[in-house]
């Protein structure tokens, strides 16, 4: 039964149709169109001959098997910047349409593409709000472009330690009462960084942040790469737009139908110069954009405005059903729900299944692995503790379906040891004693062994995975805890992210202090 696609495996269960509130005063006309790609397409339908980058020439030279398998069409959008397509650095014309189109589907005043992905907007809304030497507080347990963003800003972060679930063996992102109480205590803080919806779908309040920033006069930023989505479909929580975020960047392609790399800057601050943002943004991105993936975000916007409700209640049907039958049929796994979310003070994006796994006695590495090399379904993410199935804008139910069969079939073909795996970080409140980017510039730097590493000023960033937490930060001094976490981490074989050698037995740190 391995491999089946069934239609027939999971119950039906009532779709709530509703007024979609969310969009429901968008002008649809306008939204319907596609200024970008409308003009790419005529641009290749009339076949020019190219003397301009790239070097393929509408597809021309491209090596033979790619061309074999995706066709020759696909290249002819794949041109450089000229008055036609116009360019993303300087938009005038259909990007700059497909921009204001982008940002009237989403309620805010301006937005901007990116072809670098969410990463490179995190980076651009740190250069944006803050100067070098403003302090903001950001949780520990943000995406890894945000030490890209600290470091080049010059920012002091002020670090609010992720509360743990050791029940559902989850790290959740910041609370209302941590950002108010780092507010409290740290005044002069510019701004308030935070993730939401988190990896597993995990949506935090973010009104109540929203509101606490506007009273306090600070800028709130939100990283919510994974909710492009939310903001159409009345039975998603709220997104960032929504809740009065002043700046917030989403992965266009995670969830919705944009290329890889498609991203979109969304602004809405009185507290940030919108031309500062603009000019941070072009100094980080390409100067060859690839205008397929311009032209998939035009068109990301024009399907989800459109069609996004209809979509998106399929999809939270399938997910639902498959959330269900696993609950309720797979003994040794579990998938936390919208109500258990919820009385934790938190919110679920519902389309994205999270599966327990540590009553199997195997990892979720392993069992990632065996749902791609025997059933030929591949996750997004997994770590010792769980899965995670992301669904999107293309998931259709057929896809649970098969994902629930072979977790099904997998429950009783496989059996590991129970191990006693403990999801754990040491405490990070540790002293910043100076600003990581002055460290990450500087020269005086030697390595020393983990055990003789206390009391050092670090000069690296190391993150464990799981739990995917960097425990170290250029600047910080290193805490005995800090080094018995990454000792013990480095005795479990336990890839940290930074290290330089197989093994984990050094540590940089600052010599000139």
């Amino acid at each position: 039964m391995e491999g089946v696609r069934s239609s027939s495996l999971l119950p039906g269960i009532l779709r709530v149709d509703g007024i979609m509130k969310k969009v429901k005063n968008l002008n649809l006309a306008k939204q319907s169109k596609a200024p970008l790609f409308d003009t790419l397409l005529g641009h290749a339908k009339r076949d020019v001959i190219s003397f301009h980058c790239p070097g393929h020439k509408n597809g021309r030279s491209i090596d033979k098997e790619l061309k074999d398998y995706v066709g020759e069409k696909v290249f002819k959008f794949d041109v450089t910047v000229f008055d036609e397509v116009d360019s993303l650095h300087d938009p005038v014309g259909q990007i700059k349409k497909a921009q204001e189109l982008m940002a009237e589907a989403y309620g805010v005043e301006r937005s901007l593409f990116l072809v670098n992905g969410t990463s490179v907007g995190n980076m651009a809304m740190f250069l944006s709000a803050c100067n070098p030497g403003d302090s903001i507080i950001v949780s520990r347990s943000s995406h890894k472009s945000i030490m890209a963003g600290i470091i080049m800003s010059g920012v002091w972060p002020i670090w609010v330690q992720p509360e743990i679930d050791q029940n559902l063996d989850l790290i959740f992102s910041m609370t209302y009462d941590q950002v108010k109480d780092a507010l409290d205590k740290y005044p002069e803080a510019k701004a308030v960084f935070v993730t939401s919806p988190t990896y597993n779908g995990v949506v935090t309040e973010l009104s109540k942040i929203a509101d606490l920033c506007h009273r306090r006069g600070k800028i709130l930023l939100v990283d919510e790469a994974h909710g492009a989505h939310l903001h159409f479909n009345d039975q998603l929580p709220e997104s960032a737009v929504e809740a009065g975020a002043g700046l917030c960047v989403q992965s266009t392609h995670k969830i919705l139908s944009a290329m890889s790399q498609g991203s979109a800057l969304h602004f809405n601050s009185k507290l940030v110069d919108f031309n500062r943002v603009k000019k941070i943004v072009s100094m980080l991105q390409t100067t060859s954009p690839n205008y397929l993936t311009l032209a998939s975000l035009d068109l990301a916007r024009r399907q989800v405005v459109l069609q996004g409700k209809k979509i998106f209640d399929s999809v939270i049907d399938a997910a639902e059903m498959g959330r269900s039958y696993i609950n309720k049929n797979i003994q040794n796994m579990k998938c936390f729900t919208r109500q258990e979310m919820n009385k934790s003070g938190f919110d679920l994006d519902v389309t994205k299944l999270t599966v327990n796994v540590t009553k199997t006695g195997l990892s979720g590495y392993e069992i990632e692995s065996i749902l791609a090399k025997e059933y030929n379904i591949q996750l997004d993410y997994a770590d010792l503790f769980n899965l995670v199935a992301i669904s999107g804008y293309g998931t259709i139910k057929a896809d649970v379906e098969a994902f629930v069969k072979a977790l099904e079939s997998i429950s009783k073909k496989y059996r590991g040891k129970q191990k006693n795996w403990i999801l754990k970080i040491p405490s990070l409140a540790t002293e910043m004693v100076m600003n990581p980017r002055d460290v990450f510039l500087s020269n005086s730097v030697t390595k020393v062994s983990l055990k003789n590493a206390v009391g050092h000023i670090a000069a690296q960033t190391l993150t464990p995975y799981p739990p995917g937490i960097p425990v170290v930060i250029p600047g910080e001094r290193i805490t005995q805890e800090i080094c018995d976490y990454l000792i013990e981490t480095a005795s479990k074989d336990i890839r940290v992210s930074g290290q330089e050698n197989d093994k984990l037995r050094m540590v940089k740190v600052f010599t000139n202090f």
